[in-house]
């Protein structure tokens, strides 16, 4: 594909997302572009990073991340303290959370992505995510659906450091606790490999920019597994399959009337929407190539990532929206979601190898 009709095409959406819907989402969908291109460009790959720290002590993907962690909890903890408008990412810690973040963690290395990985491989025409991005569809609106009977095994109220201890402290907290984190990633890889390469580190600056905008435009911090719901929920509610109103979820006010307005109008799916098109627009100069599998990989992706859709709604969220939205704006649960996501992504790599990915 060139790139000239596709940028025509880029514009035309902008406009008419700027004309027939609004200001908000049309510039929200030119920052989901950015994140989309950025993602790909970059291959900031978040479960690409946790396997080749795990596999080949490589501490780069780690600390990239752990660096986007803390430039964005700089610029959102302080914008969170001086405006009451803007919203956290607040979780409550729970059981479901901790499931949740396991088999996340689990199964996004079995598909070869997490939510974002999902929908910037997408966009570059991976066989295997573009597949698997509507079993995380189906699998995300089933999981919010039932939710509130796996919230009902055990939970407590959501904990904001910010709104407990000023963001002031809440943010160096924060760069202490991934300070720590950049200690162990450092003693684990040993002194050999670099910390951090030169593409990490500009994705890393590029994303924390583009949440930061993201929360100030939309008025809450960037996500992306709930777009997913929502538009498996759409076409299931339409289908005349489910009805919203007796859900304890789908059946709150503000999830009722997303099923029944325009996906355009929903702010995590204009970034989503964006995402694709970023990533696009990056294949277009660099087309990616899946790796060719076999039958039973293929089996084991697909059911993956239906997994993955319905534990990213336990866990509230995904890498990004749990981990990066979650610790960069001061919650509880984002801590919580990083070392059980972790540790299931231990067990994922060695699936993983046993199947011979």
């Amino acid at each position: 594909m060139r790139r000239a009709p596709l940028a025509a095409a880029l514009a035309a959406a902008f406009l008419l997302l700027l004309w027939n819907v609004s200001v908000r989402q049309a510039v929200l969908f030119l920052v989901g572009i950015g994140m989309g291109a950025t993602l790909a460009g970059y291959r900031f790959g978040f479960t690409t990073g946790w396997r080749q720290l795990i596999e080949q002590r490589d501490p780069r993907g780690a600390m990239g991340q752990l660096l986007l962690l803390g430039l964005a909890a700089t610029l959102a903890m302080p914008l969170l303290g001086g405006f009451s408008e803007l919203h956290a990412a607040l979780g409550p810690p729970s059981v479901s959370l901790i499931v949740g973040a396991f088999l996340f963690g689990l199964s996004m290395q079995l598909a070869d992505g997490c939510g974002s990985g999902t929908l910037y491989k997408a966009g570059l025409g991976v066989p295997l995510n573009m597949a698997i991005l509507p079993l995380f569809a189906l699998g995300s609106f089933l999981g919010s659906a039932q939710l509130n009977a796996w919230l009902s095994l055990g939970q407590i109220r959501p904990v904001s450091l910010v709104a407990d201890f000023g963001p002031g402290k809440a943010l160096a907290l924060t760069w202490l606790a991934l300070g720590a984190l950049a200690f162990a990633v450092r003693l684990w890889a040993g002194g050999e490999r670099p910390w951090l390469s030169r593409s990490w580190a500009y994705g890393a600056v590029l994303l924390a920019v583009l949440a930061s905008l993201n929360l100030v435009i939309a008025g809450q911090p960037w996500g992306v597994v709930y777009g997913f719901g929502l538009w498996a929920g759409k076409l299931i509610t339409a289908a005349g399959w489910f009805d919203p109103a007796g859900n304890g979820f789908w059946g709150l006010a503000g999830n009722a009337q997303r099923l029944g307005e325009s996906v355009l109008m929903d702010v995590t799916s204009i970034t989503d929407i964006g995402i694709l098109a970023g990533a696009l627009w990056v294949s277009a100069r660099t087309p990616a190539a899946g790796k060719a599998l076999n039958a039973r990989q293929w089996a084991l992706g697909l059911t993956a990532g239906f997994v993955m859709g319905y534990s990213s709604r336990l866990a509230f969220g995904c890498n990004i929206g749990a981990m990066l939205s979650g610790i960069s704006t001061g919650s509880l649960h984002g801590w919580i979601w990083l070392p059980m996501a972790f540790l299931g992504t231990t067990v994922g790599v060695r699936v993983r190898r046993r199947f011979q990915f």
